[in-house]
């Protein structure tokens, strides 16, 4: 069960203004983070002219990234401070933002070549259903790409006794350790909301740029973090 004072998703709104002024340095290592996984991501998917769903965008990193790379691009996240800040910064791209939640999506069966969920899966109320919604929103053969933290002690010590609690990488009570989810109860949970599960693989620090902060890229340990795709079955991929 989460804890009052834990999976605290208030501190997305609570910095919106300071979103992109590079001021905080939590939020930094998150913008840091989304090189790492487009690496990974830009191998599975041919984003150009593609529609795409960035599922959680708060303020806009990957929502742009992606905008950069030729997608067209929506976010959705219940942050709604964050979904200004996002549509402030985003003045001159395509992108559409919305306030909503993963397991109530407001848009029609179908809509999405590709629905990206990074730092998402492990703050949502109802897995199950999110992945049920994202299932139903993408196209036949639309790709699933996603994040999210494993659940087992050396994950809560990583992600929350050292980021959270010496570290300060990011605020305390970001993250509730009982909602972090192994890899097989999400490729249980993918496949039962009808996709076919792609390879897993792990995203941790590379080592510290000028400033301090941590840089990423993927591991071959999924020990903490994960990523990975899932494909709607029907249809070819996305690419």
């Amino acid at each position: 069960m989460a804890r009052q004072d834990r999976n605290n998703l208030d501190i997305y709104d609570d910095v919106a203004a300071q979103w992109w002024s590079d001021d905080v340095r939590w939020i930094r290592t998150l913008r840091n983070m989304v090189p790492s996984r487009l690496r990974y991501f830009d191998k599975l998917v041919d984003w150009r002219g593609k529609a795409v769903l960035d599922l959680g965008c708060a303020g806009g990193f990957m929502a742009e990234a992606l905008d950069d790379r030729g997608a067209l691009v929506t976010g959705i996240d219940p942050a709604k401070e964050s979904i200004a800040a996002a549509r402030a910064h985003a003045q001159g791209r395509a992108i559409t933002y919305d306030v909503g939640v993963g397991e109530a999506l407001p848009y029609s069966d179908g809509t999405f070549d590709t629905v990206v969920c990074v730092d998402v899966l492990e703050h949502v109320q109802d897995v199950e259903a999110v992945l049920k919604e994202v299932h139903r929103v993408l196209k036949p053969g639309g790709m699933f790409l996603f994040d999210t933290i494993n659940r087992n002690v050396l994950a809560r010590l990583a992600a929350i006794t050292l980021v959270e609690d010496i570290l300060k990488l990011l605020p305390r009570g970001t993250h509730d350790p009982d909602k972090f989810i192994k890899p097989a109860e999400l490729a249980s949970a993918l496949r039962a909301a009808g996709f076919s599960l792609g390879p897993l693989t792990g995203l941790g620090p590379w080592g510290i740029n000028r400033r301090g902060d941590l840089i990423f890229g993927q591991l071959p340990l999924k020990t903490v973090i994960y990523m990975g795709s899932a494909q709607k079955r029907g249809g070819d991929p996305a690419r």
